[in-house]
């Protein structure tokens, strides 16, 4: 999808996916959080921030996070709710054409990937992999409902997670009404 899509919506509406009040959103962030647990993470990554809140969310329990999005708008609000932490990035990015650099520990794909063309999604699986320290997790959240995207919630985490093939295990695959969360991860080194 085109940056100029994601613009539009955010010029129209300051939320336009109810980010800040919708029930499923809240319960999504509460799941996907305790899908990560509560340990402290050094380095992580969230493709797709929109206006901040997930990232929020996360940044108390990271050493360092990258927040990245197409839409220079929903950035800027991610910048205003994220201004008082200041080991938060907070950058425009377009994936996976573009792809930050080092490794993380935990990269979160919420709501994302099914923006992508699937030759894109493998090539973002293939990026990740190559992203992730020894024992680092991904973690994919999509909804499952009809999308007018290029692909659906089912169809963008199962090609990414085909493309990883078997070289991350699977740690978690959980499936509520209306979205799925897999959680992959990268073997530990053996000392």
């Amino acid at each position: 999808m085109p940056d100029a899509y994601f613009e539009a919506l955010y010029s129209a509406e300051r939320d336009p996916w109810l980010f800040e009040t919708s029930g499923y959103e809240r319960d999504k962030y509460a799941a996907t959080l305790a899908a990560i647990g509560a340990a402290r993470i050094g380095r992580a990554w969230e493709a797709g921030c929109s206006i901040g809140v997930f990232t929020r969310a996360l940044a108390p329990q990271c050493n360092s996070l990258l927040a990245v999005d197409v839409a220079e708008s929903a950035l800027a609000r991610a910048r205003e709710r994220c201004a008082d932490m200041q080991h938060v990035t907070i950058r425009k990015m377009r994936i996976p054409e573009e792809w930050p650099s080092g490794l993380f520990d935990l990269i979160v794909l919420s709501e994302v990937l099914y923006y992508l063309a699937p030759v894109d999604i493998g090539t973002a699986a293939w990026r990740a992999m190559a992203s992730l320290s020894p024992g680092g997790r991904i973690v994919l959240v999509h909804w499952t409902g009809e999308t007018n995207y290029p692909c659906t919630g089912e169809q963008a985490a199962m090609l990414f997670r085909e493309a990883c093939g078997h070289r991350l295990r699977v740690r978690r695959q959980d499936r509520h009404d209306a979205y799925r969360l897999d959680m992959l991860q990268a073997e530990m080194p053996i000392a």
